[in-house]
């Protein structure tokens, strides 16, 4: 399973840095130490966290990213024969991508793993990062 750092969470997140230690330091988000010393958040768990916080106050800032490109962090995935239904936690926004099962699979795409979803017009194309 992919861990991801302070920082990285808090990019994933929409928040600052601090903001995401917190979190961590006040329990809200478990995190551990990795082989390095370094604290670290398991990828399930930075899933279900992201989708918690989405659903938070009002008060919590929205943080959108230019060219409509929204790096995220897999939190679903529906597997049926020929087609899959992916959904991306970025910050405060929620995507839903339809693809095929095929590439889900050649992209490596799991619950917990970090993705960028990219809107053009009615479509959303998913990128493994």
């Amino acid at each position: 399973m992919q861990s991801y750092t302070i920082g990285q969470a808090a990019r994933l997140l929409g928040v600052s840095p601090d903001t995401a230690r917190r979190w961590a330091d006040a329990g809200r988000v478990t995190t551990h130490r990795d082989e390095s010393g370094r604290r670290v958040i398991d990828g399930k768990s930075l899933a279900a966290f992201s989708v918690v916080i989405a659903q938070g106050d009002e008060d919590d800032a929205s943080y959108t990213s230019a060219r409509n490109a929204f790096p995220g962090i897999v939190t679903g995935i529906k597997l049926g024969d020929i087609a899959a239904q992916v959904t991306i936690q970025a910050g405060p926004h929620r995507l839903v991508s339809l693809l095929t099962r095929e590439a889900v699979e050649e992209l490596g795409l799991e619950v917990g793993v970090q993705a960028t979803a990219r809107v053009k017009s009615t479509s959303v194309h998913i990128d493994r990062t």
